[in-house]
Order: C-alpha cells, then sequence, then structure tokens
C-alpha cells in the first residue's frame, strides 16, 4: 500500500511571514502522523490568491487550482481555522465555497471526486466557540463526500476576552487539547487505510450527469 498523504489548509488570516496558533496546533496532529510514516503538507490559504466564487476555476490570477490538485492528491485533509466572532475565520469560509465549487469533478467510478478522502479540523482561538466551528466546518465536508471519523476536532481555547493564545499560552500542554489531537490524527488515519484498501462501492453514490 503507498503513503497516505494528509493536506492541511490553514485558513489563517495570516501570511506565512507571522506565526500562527491554528498552525501550531496543526503541527501536534502532524507529529502523530510523521511516527506514522504519513507525508504531510501545510498550506497557509492566506499566501494565496483565492477569489470569492462557488466556481472551479474563478479565472486570471486564480490560485485555487493549485491547491485543489492537492486536495485530489490526498487521503487525509484537514481544514484548520483560527475563531473570530464565535464563527470559523472568512478564510475557512473562502476554502469550503471553493472546495463546493470543484464538487462537480468525480472519481474513476463516477463518485465525488471527494469520496474514500478523510477529513477533520484543526481550531483555535481566545474564546468559546470551537464546538459551533466544528459542526458548521465538518457538516460541510460530509455534505460535499468527505468521510468524518469519530473525535475529528482538535481544538483550544483560552479564556474569555482579549488574552495569550495557543502558543503563548503553552496549548500544547493542556491534557485535553492532547487527548483530541491524539485520537483526530490516529482516527483518521486509521479510516484513511481502509479506504486505500477498500474504498466506497460505487453502488448506489454514482453522481447523475
Amino acid at each position: 500500500m503507498s503513503a497516505l498523504k494528509a493536506l492541511f489548509l490553514n485558513a489563517s488570516l495570516k501570511s506565512s511571514n507571522e506565526p500562527s496558533n491554528t498552525e501550531g496546533l496543526a503541527q501536534e496532529v502532524i507529529e502523530h502522523y510523521l511516527k506514522e510514516g504519513i507525508e504531510s503538507e501545510v498550506i497557509r490559504l492566506a499566501d494565496y490568491q483565492i477569489p470569492y466564487g462557488i466556481e472551479k476555476d474563478m479565472g486570471e490570477g486564480d490560485e485555487w487550482p493549485q491547491i485543489f490538485d492537492k486536495v485530489k492528491e490526498a487521503d487525509i485533509v484537514i481544514l484548520s481555522s483560527p475563531i473570530w466572532l464565535g464563527e470559523k475565520s472568512s478564510l475557512a469560509t473562502v476554502a469550503m465555497e471553493r472546495l463546493n465549487g470543484s464538487s462537480g469533478e468525480t472519481n474513476e467510478k463516477g463518485q465525488a471526486i471527494y469520496y474514500n478522502k478523510v477529513a477533520g479540523v484543526v481550531i483555535t482561538g481566545n474564546e468559546d466557540g470551537a464546538k459551533h466551528v466544528a459542526s458548521s466546518l465538518l457538516y460541510g465536508l460530509s455534505h460535499l463526500g468527505f468521510v468524518i471519523p469519530p473525535n475529528a476536532d482538535a481544538y483550544w481555547v483560552g479564556e474569555a476576552g482579549p488574552g495569550p493564545s495557543y502558543l503563548e499560552e503553552g496549548g500544547q500542554e493542556n491534557e485535553f487539547t492532547k487527548k483530541h489531537v491524539e485520537m483526530l490524527a490516529y482516527n483518521t488515519m486509521h479510516l484513511a487505510k481502509i479506504f486505500k484498501e477498500h474504498p466506497i462501492p460505487a453502488e448506489g453514490n454514482v453522481v447523475e450527469e
């Protein structure tokens, strides 16, 4: 069986020249993948020109198609978002919209292009809202065809109001978050391995022309 590939879409509003708390938590998941021989790549969405829209390609200057090519190659896709005003980031919304716009493609069996891909979410913030963000993202990913395993959300939130974030607060030592990181990593890996060897049969789920 070929090695599994994991793709992390980091929807932080910061570009790569700034530290990302969300990416800090994603790196904890990557450490588990690394131990199991899973190749991981992180894409900081803020580094790319991704126009609003629900199309596969929005035309000149649109860099989403190159990101979508990596999504198609991945066995595991982890959408990572900070929390702003209790919601996922605007870039996480754009990513979901563009994934939706690319969902018309099919695999070799005629199923939605995201079939047999496993998804999860990583979320960080200073206040509550992690479960709300997770429910929104996980439902959307499932609706598009990704498979969601148990305990597919790893998150950390600080106290209400302004304050230190995940990296500054030492969130890496939070036992609850560490356990959910582990469950996210291993449950996505286990399912991805199953689908690699035993993909979902086409009966009953082929996309109509």
